[in-house]
């Protein structure tokens, strides 16, 4: 069957392509991080997808050293998923491309530059987040900057995650269509929720900026 109903498939790639579950034993071995986790998604747009993705880590960490590391390893998520959508689109536009007159080529390669070019930006926003961990507690430009510079870097790349997204248009595409649509709006959500909790950490360092600007 060429095409199959996009609603069904998409549901049943995007359980396929999704985090893994945590284990029973695992949660309930980490139930503080496990207990930090879950709070800090709660203020995402993609909740479930959140925890089962931070949850992976759990094995690594024997706790989340606060929102900075939660917004790394947020973002580490993020640019792991970006890599493996990059180079599977690389992968399906060589192949299309020795077919003559295949109209999905040109989409499909557009869509890896797209999420290329969100592989780049994530890179950069780990990069600019280690430089903002390594100043000091203190409000003052240059933190705000490196604050700035991330969530920038961010912002974009989940821009061109999206833009991937919606490239591919219609109820009804064939397995492979389905397959990329899926993996593209995996790192849209992922990329979504790193930056949902940068932003919490990135909070802190704006309010105390707000209350300094205030005083007389």
């Amino acid at each position: 069957m060429a095409h199959l109903n996009l609603t069904f498939l998409i549901t049943l790639l995007s359980l396929l392509f999704s985090c893994v579950l945590i284990k029973p034993s695992l949660a309930k071995h980490n139930s503080q991080t496990m207990s930090y986790i879950e709070s800090s998604c709660s203020g995402t747009l993609y909740q479930d997808l959140c925890i089962r993705c931070l949850a992976k880590y759990v094995t690594n960490y024997s706790t989340m050293d606060g929102p900075n590391h939660l917004a790394h390893v947020a973002l580490s998520v993020s640019l792991s998923r970006a890599l493996n959508t990059r180079d599977y689109l690389l992968k399906v536009a060589k192949e299309l491309k020795t077919i003559k007159k295949d109209k999905k080529y040109q989409t499909v390669q557009d869509c890896a530059n797209q999420i290329s070019d969100s592989v780049d930006q994530l890179s950069q926003a780990i990069k600019e987040l280690r430089r903002l961990s390594q100043r000091s507690s203190a409000i003052n430009d240059d933190v705000l900057w490196h604050i700035s510079n991330v969530e920038t870097w961010v912002s974009t790349a989940l821009t061109d995650a999206s833009s991937c997204v919606y490239s591919f248009t219609g109820h009804r595409m064939s397995k492979r269509m389905a397959a990329i649509k899926v993996k593209a709006q995996n790192v849209a959500e992922v990329t979504s929720n790193a930056l949902a909790l940068f932003h919490r950490y990135a909070s802190r360092y704006k309010q105390a900026a707000a209350r300094t600007t205030k005083k007389p």
